[in-house]
């Protein structure tokens, strides 16, 4: 399946235009650092919460390093979401500077 993809510059940008950012790894990690409004589901409990993600405006998916959001990415573009991938995930935000959050909530 062919996911859509956007480096950590169009990410930013498209968070300063409201998107939806969902992070897909597990909490520690998350905790650790994540994207300022992303939204933590991990990608094993994503088939339990589908219906957390929206399905009316594009979602972006990012973990570490894009293998994990990818698998997400696909999962919900089978379910007929408007999923795009964060290609290098939040390695790559945080390598290229980015602002970052820390602790359980989205920020």
């Amino acid at each position: 399946m062919d996911i859509p993809e956007i480096d950590v510059d169009e990410l930013e940008k498209r968070c300063a235009d409201g998107a939806t950012v969902i992070d897909v790894r597990e909490p520690h990690e998350y905790a650790q650092a994540h994207v300022p409004g992303a939204v933590l589901i991990p990608l094993a409990e994503l088939p339990d919460r589908i219906e957390e993600v929206p399905v009316d405006r594009a979602v972006l998916f990012i973990c570490a390093s894009g293998v994990r959001s990818r698998r997400a990415a696909e999962f919900l573009a089978r379910q007929g979401v408007d999923a795009t991938n964060v290609a290098g995930g939040t390695l790559a935000w945080i390598e290229a500077g980015k602002p970052t959050v820390a602790g359980p909530h989205p920020g």
